[in-house]
């Protein structure tokens, strides 16, 4: 896809505004296990970043998903993961379902102050014992009036303990398991919400991922997205941006990766002269530059797909997939040449080692890519 004008000013933009407002800051926010949500997503309303893709009546630039692809792309600049995984919760994990199918007073009171950065929001999906099987979840929302009364819990909600809104997915009849769901916007501040507990994690320190519990939380009817039923289905074309917006952030990481790796192989000395000049290590970060090549040819196959118009499911698994290999073989090679140093906390490489091996089990893990692509190519086993 031949990027415009356009598209690289939005990344010039991006890369600015994490030299001045963001990295100076990511090492004390490792350290706190959390980042100022709002302060960030505040100045990125301003510079119009929150909103790419969205309706221009709420404050969005109404524009293709090729400039989510860019942002997603650029904030891979960000000194770690936790950071931009939270961008991307706030711009392409909670809000599409919103965006496409909410209604126009849902989308006035959610989406518009999301756009603008003064309201925080996080995903209600995975659950204990139901991450990556979605149909299992087993939280309800049961009608009583013009109200649902919600009960249940969810586990792993990135910035669960700062978020202003939930888009929750929750059984709200008996049906069958891909059609009794419904998506509900729920204001975290509703009485009987509780934050279990905050998670402490291998990585994405910065990232604030909470368990959650409801209830008996009472929110209007009216918060519901689309169709009554319909969430599965709604959730399912929001994981497809989801999968590929994480594979292009994994994607720009990993280049990140490499190039401090070769700056820090060239200054690094070992039996007088640098490590970077071994063939060794040349060699493979020329076959690990490949590999990201060829993530970010099928990263872009899908996004083209997306902005077509056309369903970008398959490629997007694929991408998913794909990306969380990559960026494992990245991390792993590319600390191996930085020595005792990358083995420590202050290498950047550890960090990255440590926050990129979620992109194999975050949205879907490698396992239910593989069943996904096995059901396109006819393998799956058929029940009888």
């Amino acid at each position: 896809m031949q990027l415009t004008h356009e598209h690289e000013q939005l990344r010039a933009t991006v890369r600015r505004w994490i030299d001045e407002q963001v990295n100076p800051h990511v090492d004390q926010w490792e350290r706190d296990e959390i980042f100022p949500a709002h302060q960030l997503f505040r100045q990125m309303g301003e510079l119009g970043l929150l909103g790419l893709t969205k309706p221009e009546e709420n404050g969005g630039a109404a524009l293709d998903f090729s400039y989510a692809a860019v942002l997603a792309e650029a904030l891979g600049e960000i000194r770690c993961g936790g950071v931009p995984m939270a961008i991307g919760v706030q711009t392409d994990m909670c809000t599409p379902a919103l965006a496409r199918h909410g209604s126009r007073e849902l989308r006035d009171e959610f989406l518009a102050p999301a756009i603008r950065g003064e309201m925080v929001g996080c995903l209600g999906v995975s659950e204990v014992g139901s991450g990556s099987d979605v149909a299992s979840i087993r939280t309800t929302a049961r009608k009583d009036g013009d109200d649902y009364v919600i009960n249940g819990g969810k586990m792993w909600t990135t910035s669960g303990t700062q978020a202003d809104f939930c888009c929750l997915l929750a059984n709200t009849s008996d049906g069958s398991a891909h059609r009794n769901k419904s998506l509900i916007i729920v204001p975290m501040k509703t009485p009987g919400i509780s934050v279990a507990r905050k998670i402490r994690k291998m990585g994405m320190h910065s990232s604030d991922t909470a368990q959650l519990h409801f209830d008996d939380v009472r929110v209007p009817q009216r918060h519901r997205i689309g169709e009554e039923g319909m969430g599965f289905m709604y959730q399912m074309e929001q994981f497809q941006h989801e999968r590929l917006w994480g594979s292009l952030n994994a994607c720009g990481m990993a280049r990140r990766a490499i190039r401090e790796t070769i700056e820090y192989t060239r200054e690094r000395k070992a039996f007088g002269r640098s490590i970077l000049d071994n063939q060794w290590v040349h060699y493979k970060l020329a076959e690990l530059q490949t590999e990201v090549e060829a993530l970010h040819a099928l990263n872009w196959a899908g996004v083209e797909r997306v902005v077509r118009g056309e369903d970008a499911t398959r490629l997007a698994t694929m991408a998913k997939l794909k990306a969380g290999r990559v960026v494992r073989e990245v991390a792993d090679g590319c600390l191996q040449f930085w020595g005792g140093m990358g083995y420590t906390d202050e290498a950047p490489i550890s960090r990255l080692f440590r926050d990129m091996r979620l992109v194999s089990i975050g949205a879907g893990a490698d396992e239910v890519m593989l069943q996904i692509l096995s059901k396109f190519m006819g393998t799956f086993p058929k029940n009888d």
